[in-house]
């Protein structure tokens, strides 16, 4: 009797390996000999054969392996894959090749690959090549960052630049001082365009210079003792402004003339309170939503 149920014991334990076994990647369902399972008595249980690049599969599994060359983003890839296994298994393959999740993927072959049927069903041969086309979710965020991030970015680079005020070009009009006849400036208060030209500021050469805006006729007028530049509004590609260090009441303004910094027409001593609305008169107030 303790041979029988020494017998009973050694049936079972073949059972318990056979259920733990896993199949190969994609090739789903039951299949395949008991004794395939087993692993002989005293060593460790052999892995289950899995779908691999280059030299994967297993014969001894007992299914059917197909060689394909799965081509991704200019990389090509050397598979063995089952042949039962279904094109969602395929794209879980892929997914581990290239980290493309299969959600991102359009897997080609005579068309869109179908996920739900085999590889076999859609008659799939040796040496087949499968076109996969998407991006991974790392190139979508790269390439959807978002605006106000990259602005973000573009004014902390501005902040680490020199203030222009302690620039050599705009040093030479700044130690002058404050023109005597400059209009006064209101610190902490945005006003309107007053209805006489905004006087008694410099250019960059040194010269007293004075804003006449022409609503009526959407121009504005630099005048200089020398002449007078009548400017459609439409004409002036930016307007740029910083604080003056140390007189924080009054700007350096600069409205750009053509498409680079060089254009830059620079005025000292523009009054803080008329700021936002010299932007909003000559660029409109669209160019700030």
């Amino acid at each position: 009797m303790a041979a029988a149920a020494a017998a009973a014991d050694g049936a079972e334990e073949p059972g318990m390996e056979a259920e733990a076994q896993e199949l190969p990647l994609g090739c789903g369902g039951g299949g395949g000999s008991p004794a395939a399972g087993r692993s002989p008595e005293g060593e460790e249980p052999r892995e289950p054969p899995q779908a691999s690049v280059s030299n994967g599969g297993d014969e001894a599994s007992g299914r059917e392996l197909v060689e394909l060359k799965v081509i991704w983003n200019k990389n090509k890839y050397d598979v063995k894959f089952c042949l039962d296994s279904t094109g969602a298994e395929l794209k879980q393959k892929i997914h581990s090749l290239t980290g493309l999740p299969p959600a991102m993927q359009k897997v080609m072959f005579k068309g869109l690959l179908p996920e739900d049927k085999t590889l076999r069903e859609i008659k799939v041969t040796n040496g087949a090549k499968i076109m996969v086309v998407g991006s991974t979710i790392n190139d979508v965020l790269a390439v959807n960052t978002p605006k106000e991030a990259a602005q973000q970015e573009v004014k902390a680079e501005e902040n680490k630049k020199e203030p222009l005020c302690r620039q050599k070009q705009h040093r030479k009009v700044l130690d002058k001082g404050k023109p005597d006849d400059v209009m006064p400036s209101v610190k902490g208060v945005q006003e309107r365009l007053p209805t006489v030209p905004l006087s008694g500021m410099y250019n960059k050469s040194g010269g007293k210079v004075r804003l006449t805006f022409k609503l009526e006729q959407d121009q504005l007028w630099i005048g200089t003792k020398e002449r007078t530049e009548k400017l459609p509004m439409g004409s002036i590609k930016n307007v740029v402004s910083e604080p003056i260090e140390g007189h924080e009441d009054y700007h350096m303004m600069a409205f750009q003339l053509g498409p680079t910094e060089a254009s830059y027409y620079w005025v000292y001593w523009v009054p803080t309170q008329y700021v936002d609305a010299i932007k909003d008169t000559v660029l409109g107030k669209w160019q700030y939503f």
